[in-house]
């Protein structure tokens, strides 16, 4: 790694792994078991990526006093079977192992409870290529001990890489307002959730279509930081 080197930070679900009906199957599963009715396949699709309490309350309308019983279910149904229907979006094995290999400061930052992001990487076996793994508290239920949203979680990724200078990567609204609060620029990626626009509106600084494309963008952010630091440099010397 060097001073010209941009770090990272991902966001999960829709970015890095698509959950491929993993978790849509395991929130119909879980609102059905209940007796909940089940939102339709858009909605489903809306509520990855959000606080899935959040989602829960909201879209789907599930009582509170049921709440947590439906986020045990679906988190049970998850683990058994939903993390096997996930797979590596094309190319991000080769781009975070990559980036591992050169010594880039990579970190994710997901709304999923952290334990449970690390148990989905260690499943695609791509947990060791980060520095560090940020997610939401386990109990998404309480109100005592609320999750921290997604621009705490960007924070703490930042903490941990000891800096304020990174980019964000990811597929939602809730990435883009997470990474500016935190004075950020975000990437969007248009393989994930978003519905058409979102990203645009949230104020993403670029929508890439392949990882192609990300780690070109990444690059040039790289290049963009050279030139600033040789200017501050040369500004020196005179």
């Amino acid at each position: 790694m060097t001073l010209t080197t941009v770090p990272v930070i991902f966001d999960l679900d829709g970015t890095l792994v698509d959950p491929a009906g993993g978790i849509t199957d395991g929130i119909s599963a879980a609102l059905t078991e209940l007796g909940i009715r089940v939102p339709a396949p858009s909605q489903l699709d809306a509520m990855i990526g959000p606080k899935l309490s959040d989602s829960l309350l909201n879209v789907a309308g599930v009582p509170q006093e049921q709440l947590e019983e439906v986020i045990r279910r679906y988190r049970a149904y998850y683990l058994e079977t939903g993390i096997a229907q996930s797979r590596l979006y094309p190319g991000i094995r080769a781009l975070v192992e990559q980036y591992a290999a050169a010594g880039r400061p990579i970190a994710v930052a997901t709304q999923k409870p952290e334990g449970l992001a690390r148990i989905v990487l260690e499943h695609h076996d791509i947990a060791t290529s980060f520095d560090f793994i940020r997610g939401s508290a386990a109990d998404e239920a309480a109100h005592a001990t609320a999750p921290r949203g997604k621009t705490e979680i960007v924070a703490a990724a930042l903490s941990d890489l000891g800096t304020q200078q990174a980019v964000m990567v990811g597929d939602r609204a809730q990435d883009v307002a997470g990474a500016m609060a935190n004075g950020l620029d975000c990437i969007g990626v248009s393989w994930g959730f978003a519905p058409d626009g979102e990203l645009h509106e949230a104020g993403a600084v670029t929508i890439v279509h392949s990882a192609t494309d990300l780690a070109a963008v990444i690059d040039s952010m790289d290049s963009v930081r050279a030139a600033a630091l040789s200017e501050v440099h040369n500004d020196g010397i005179v």
